[in-house]
């Protein structure tokens, strides 16, 4: 179950994971999902049995209504929440189904957490049969809030790296649309503009980096509330013809492939499943050290959470000396799809 209001990179995971448990045999699912959403769109062309319901935000009737509809007719062993917002119907729903006449069986909770952000308190996390930890990072701080460890079953986020090769091959001609040589070293940033991906580090970094390599650019692409903050920063450090924010880009993947750099300036991190995208392209990637990052990337990729200086020299040494590495098996769809089927068979 996932609320599925914006498509986002933990929904493509939703999708990656209900695809791949339809090669399971002994595992029959239903998504439930807000209707005509991207989620339910993509996931029924991949053949996953979708209940679509009208979703609004946070704990919606209709959908809590329709989640009990499919309580009834499917009887699972397992609902497994994707999201905050599913949680919430998740936990009413099963909480109803138990004083339903001949309700059967109750089933098991599964939840998963891809925020290293604190969980509330008097929240639904620390009462569910199993919360699924994307890093180990998420899962500290669950433990941190009072969640049992033995409750906690790290599972990493994984991508179809074929999937994401195919999605950047067409063309998007970034330097042409910036108006710039073909030749351009690029630095590319693909994240929310929000305080906790602190691209205020990025521009930052931008500024030490001009001395070094004066034909440097940075392309930034999202959409968020820190938009002003940025371009306020962008102004007052000169760097208006340096970097460049440009909005929503749908073709993240294949701005990602043009760039030369892939960066992110995180100070907190679920895992950061973007770079996974950067890794099956075969980009350099500079972080850094927050939240699940450094369980990706090894430790001379990494610098510390805000210290732009040392980002700056990272990209620049990774613009001059490339390293590639390679995408670990550990972070693809089927690895993520095969921790999940075992978590679902310890609990039925």
């Amino acid at each position: 179950m996932d609320s599925g209001r914006i498509w986002r990179g933990g929904q493509n995971q939703v999708r990656l994971l209900a695809r791949e448990l339809l090669r399971a045999p002994d595992v029959e699912q239903r998504l439930v999902t807000r209707r005509a959403g991207e989620l339910a769109r993509r996931a029924a062309a991949d053949g996953v049995p979708v209940a679509g319901t009208p979703w609004l935000l946070g704990p919606d009737p209709v959908a809590l209504l329709r989640l009990l509809i499919e309580l009834a007719a499917f009887r699972p062993a397992i609902v497994h929440a994707h999201d905050s917002h599913a949680l919430l119907v998740a936990a009413v729903a099963r909480r109803l189904r138990r004083l339903a006449p001949g309700a059967g069986p109750t089933p098991a909770l599964v939840a998963t957490r891809r925020v290293d952000f604190h969980v509330r308190r008097g929240g639904p996390w620390p009462r569910v049969d199993r919360i699924i930890a994307i890093s180990e990072a998420v899962r500290r701080v669950l433990i941190q809030d009072g969640v049992a460890a033995q409750r906690i079953a790290v599972v990493p986020s994984g991508i179809d790296a074929d999937e994401v090769r195919r999605a950047a091959a067409a063309p998007l001609g970034i330097r042409a649309r910036l108006d710039l040589p073909a030749d351009t070293p690029l630095a590319v940033n693909v994240a929310a503009l929000v305080d906790h991906k602190d691209q205020r580090t990025l521009v930052r970094a931008a500024r030490h980096a001009r001395a070094r390599r004066p034909d440097l650019h940075w392309a930034i692409a999202g959409v968020g509330e820190r938009r002003p903050v940025l371009e306020a920063d962008i102004r007052g450090l000169e760097l208006g013809d340096r970097v460049h924010l440009l909005g929503y880009v749908p073709e993240a993947d294949a701005l990602i492939r043009e760039g030369d750099v892939f960066v992110m300036s995180s100070k907190a991190e679920g895992l950061g499943s973007v770079v996974l995208n950067a890794l099956a392209l075969g980009k350099p990637v500079v972080a850094t050290r927050g939240g699940g990052l450094p369980e990706i990337l090894p430790p001379e990729a990494l610098v510390d959470v805000g210290d732009a200086e040392r980002l700056a020299l990272k990209v620049v040494a990774a613009l001059e000396q490339p390293s590639r590495l390679p995408l670990p098996a550990r972070f693809t769809a089927a690895a993520m799809a095969q921790g999940v089927l075992a978590v679902y068979r310890a609990l039925v």
